[in-house]
This record gives C-alpha cells, sequence and structure tokens, in this order.
C-alpha cells in the first residue's frame, strides 16, 4: 500500500494501463490531479498531503513535502538555483492549484482529510456550518 493514515490504507493507481475513472475497482485506489482534472463525480475524497500546511494563521505550502511520486514540480529544484523567488512562488500555486481542481470535482459532496493536524482543525473551523464527518 503507498498510502497509510491510521487504519486506512490504499494504493496509488499508478498500476493499471486502463482509465483510472471509469475501471470497475477505482473505487478502492487513490488518484492524484491528471486522473480528475475535467471530470466530475458524486462524492470525491481528498487527501491533502503534507504539502499543504496551516502555520501562523496562514495557509501554506511546502514544496518540498510533495510526493515524489507526483511529477507537476518535476525539475524545480534545479530551477531553483537559478531564481529561487520565482520558482517557490510557481510551486506554491501549483500546489494550491491541485489541490483546488481536487477539491471541486465532486457534485454533491467532498471529504476531506488533512494531514496536517492544524490545518485539520482550520478546515473544521471555516467549514463549521457543514456538514462535517470526523
Amino acid at each position: 500500500m503507498d498510502i497509510k493514515i491510521g487504519d486506512f490504507e490504499a494504493s496509488w493507481n499508478l498500476k493499471h494501463g486502463e482509465p483510472f475513472a471509469t475501471r470497475e475497482n477505482a473505487i478502492n485506489e487513490v488518484g492524484c490531479v491528471h486522473n480528475v482534472q475535467g471530470l466530475e463525480f458524486d462524492y470525491i475524497g481528498v487527501i491533502i498531503g503534507p504539502d499543504l500546511k496551516y502555520l501562523n494563521g496562514k495557509v501554506i505550502t511546502d514544496y518540498q513535502k510533495r510526493a515524489n511520486t507526483e511529477k507537476s514540480l518535476y525539475g524545480l529544484r534545479v530551477l531553483m538555483k537559478q531564481n529561487k523567488e520565482y520558482y517557490e512562488h510557481l510551486a506554491d500555486t501549483i500546489i494550491r492549484n491541485t489541490y483546488r481542481v481536487l477539491l471541486t470535482r465532486g457534485l454533491k459532496g467532498c471529504y476531506v482529510y488533512a494531514c496536517d493536524e492544524n490545518l485539520q482543525k482550520h478546515l473544521k473551523k471555516i467549514t463549521k456550518n457543514r456538514k462535517i464527518i470526523s
């Protein structure tokens, strides 16, 4: 299993050649933004990884905590040596856009788990009038 959170375990969908969203057993796997962009589902579950955190009253990104299998930041570490400020901003934008896309794919609902405990608390606070399942 590629992803382990408490008792929850799942594998990335990278091991199959057929389309993720239409495969019969896809519900038991975790897809990435590349599998869901342009698609809508009745419900979606989103795991916010350690690359998005809540610290000192702000939602921040940490490109160094991005999953190694995610290629959207591929090569940025080398480019940061040329222009650190520009490429850190670019990494921040890519990470935020990734979660924006994922969080907007559910037509009826979205289940969210954040790895960062402070972000969990912040999300519960800002969504307190919505149905939250803990």
